[in-house]
């Protein structure tokens, strides 16, 4: 039996209702209560909040792959199963990474036009929830040079801009970043300028991006978090170009990360959680810190106000930083050891909303 969310619509009095999805069940967070868990059980790997309606992207105990739709606030749910019918080649999914609305074609519909990005690396469209288009067959277009193997190509983010109808920019793992321009129909890489790391010692190289995110100054302004450093981009991914400055003064602490978030209003502004390295993917020396760039990525300001002083060793995964689309813009992030902190004042100072939470996957900021 689903559970009563009356509490939950009640106590929207602090301007951060967040959705948090983990490895068993999404939870719906306000004033600190985290009611659920909902889905109960499923591994929700993606969520998005679309006009009155919520979906959810779940993997079952089985391994089964579906999409789910609220339209009462998660008091009930229905299921649309995901399967290899969805894709015109290949096989079915393994999980959905991504739920993203397709910015480029505005809708006043219950749900909007929404992208899925999918492991093995693929993109569905669906313009009600129920019905999916493949868009396109990206897998096709992946320059593999010096790559060690599939693993990891699944699109962990998707990017459409209402300035810019029928681009999309994507992130697929260890393929790099991706764009087409004509809706989805053809694809091409878009990495220049993002550096490769050897593996394993070997002559081999690779490169991650996981992931990407728009900077307010304009529709070809974007951020990358990749394992080889941070990088922007001011046109659309046609190059890069390195503003981590791991090491030094007014840098990050590290090239190594999951996490970036570009504020939705204020240009040049992006915020990271910056990880020690590959092998141990918690934050260094163990203080927590995010980071922020009000100057496009040529410095970097360490925010922990609020954050634990020491001994704290925590990872936030891709999709587990966001800022609201909304004054006052709150910022949240979970951790994989089930907490989340959030600032209300751009960084400036942090409060533990929720822990005990089972690890946290995907965070979003509902309206």
């Amino acid at each position: 039996m689903e559970q009563d969310r009356s509490g939950f619509r009640t106590r929207l009095t602090d301007h951060l209702p967040v959705a948090v999805t983990t490895t068993l069940g999404l939870f719906l967070v306000s004033d600190g209560v985290a009611d659920g868990p909902y889905l109960k059980g499923h591994r929700v790997t993606a969520f998005l909040q679309s006009g009155s309606a919520y979906l959810a992207a779940t993997v079952g105990q089985g391994g089964e792959v579906a999409i789910w739709c609220s339209d009462d606030d998660g008091q009930s749910w229905s299921e649309h199963a995901l399967g290899a019918s969805d894709i015109e080649s290949g096989p079915g999914p393994r999980q959905v990474l991504q739920l993203q609305h397709d910015a480029g074609a505005p809708s006043a519909a219950a749900v909007r036009p929404f992208y899925v990005g999918i492991e093995p690396a693929g993109m569905l469209r669906s313009v009600d929830g129920t019905c999916f288009d493949q868009v396109g067959t990206l897998e096709d277009n992946f320059d593999r040079t010096g790559w060690e193997s599939k693993a990891g190509e699944g699109i962990n983010t998707v990017l459409t801009h209402v300035d810019r109808p029928g681009r999309i920019i994507v992130a697929a793992g260890g393929a790099g970043v991706y764009r087409s321009d004509d809706g989805g129909g053809t694809w091409q890489a878009r990495n220049g300028g993002i550096a490769m790391r050897s593996v394993d010692g070997t002559d081999l190289a690779a490169r991650h991006v996981y992931k990407v995110a728009f900077d307010a100054s304009g529709p070809d302004c974007v951020f990358a978090q990749t394992d080889t450093g941070t990088y922007r981009s001011d046109s659309a991914g046609d190059s890069w170009t390195s503003v981590g400055r791991s090491g030094e003064v007014g840098g990050l602490p590290s090239d190594f990360g999951y996490a970036v978030a570009g504020h939705p209003i204020v240009p040049g502004t992006a915020y990271v959680f910056p990880l020690e390295s590959k092998a141990y993917p918690c934050n260094p020396g163990g203080r927590p810190r995010v980071y922020r760039t009000t100057d496009c990525g040529l410095s970097w300001e360490a925010l922990g106000v609020g954050l634990p002083a020491v001994n704290a060793h925590l990872t936030v995964l891709p999709d587990a930083l966001a800022i609201g689309p909304t004054s006052p813009f709150p910022i949240v992030f979970g951790t994989t050891s089930g907490q989340l902190f959030a600032s209300v004042d751009q960084g400036e100072e942090w409060r533990l909303v929720a822990s005990g939470l089972p690890p946290v996957l995907c965070i979003r900021v509902l309206d």
